[in-house]
């Protein structure tokens, strides 16, 4: 439908074929589709998800909780696959009725716990093993104001701005340029207050800046949507210089390994079940 047809909503809503990437995966009621146990592995962790900014974060919490020595932090990383509609089997709409990923059960206590919406994931862990969480309550809070600020703003990136630019059936201009405001927008908002601190928090590093790399670190290292040269996020260089450092981390390298299926073969680990897996069954090693 083009931006002049004059589109006068119905009184009363009904769902039809949308169109666009995603089309087949979109309904407008919940609850699973098909009857598919979860599969679990050996370790505390049982991790259900797929490399997407979201799912990044998971991956990269536990391979930090892991480098900073908490052994009992070791995972199963099992696959999701949204597009084939994994999301919607039995198993995993009961650790995750709102079905999306990632979602995880810890398996570590009397009874197992599920933890689902990527910044619980985060917040959970970090309060589990003390660490990327500061104490004191004055870091602590600016921590909590930057992870809830992407949990609240990112969809505007994701299902906004790169619903229409990248996976919508049609590019319409006024979707496009609303959400690409909100985008540099956001960006604006992250490169000012990152001049005068090394991380979001201070000088930090903690579970905001995790969840805020998966999303704003990504799209400005030109990995989302294809949208670098668009956004000019070149101009963002507070946003760069953070995005580049955590980029840098060793864990941050595995994390967003994990669950991945697209890319290049020696960058994804559809599953991962031991520390081994990054070296021995990544797709190249695998020969797919």
């Amino acid at each position: 439908m083009s931006e002049g047809s004059g589109y006068t909503p119905p009184k009363v809503w009904e769902p039809k074929e949308s169109g666009g990437k995603f089309a087949s995966i979109n309904r407008p009621v919940a609850g699973p589709t098909h009857d598919k146990g979860l599969s679990v592995g050996k370790h505390p962790f049982q991790l259900y998800s797929l490399a997407t900014p979201n799912g990044v974060k998971a991956g990269v919490m536990f391979e930090e909780l892991l480098a900073l020595g908490h052994g009992e932090a070791e995972y199963d990383a099992w696959l999701v696959n949204i597009g084939e509609g994994d999301q919607f089997g039995s198993g995993f709409v009961e650790i995750n009725p709102n079905s999306k990923i990632p979602a995880m059960v810890d398996h570590s206590g009397d009874r197992p716990i599920r933890v689902f919406e990527s910044g619980s994931i985060l917040l959970y862990l970090a309060e589990k093993f003390g660490e990327l969480l500061p104490s004191d309550i004055a870091t602590r809070t600016e921590t909590m104001n930057w992870l809830f600020w992407q949990m609240g703003s990112a969809p505007f990136v994701g299902g906004g701005f790169g619903h229409f630019y990248s996976y919508a059936p049609e590019k319409l201009e006024y979707p496009i340029d609303r959400y690409t405001m909100e985008t540099k927008r956001q960006l604006d908002v992250l490169n000012r207050r990152l001049a005068d601190n090394r991380y979001l928090a201070g000088d930090e590093y903690t579970i905001a800046d995790i969840a805020n790399w998966a999303w704003y670190g990504q799209l400005v290292l030109g990995r989302l949507y294809d949208a670098a040269e668009f956004l000019q996020v070149h101009t963002y260089e507070h946003v760069v210089r953070w995005a580049e450092e955590i980029d840098a981390r060793p864990a941050v390298q595995r994390g967003r390994m994990v669950n991945r299926t697209f890319g290049e073969p020696e960058t994804q680990l559809h599953e991962r079940h031991d520390a081994s897996d990054f070296e021995t069954k990544t797709q190249d090693k695998l020969g797919h």
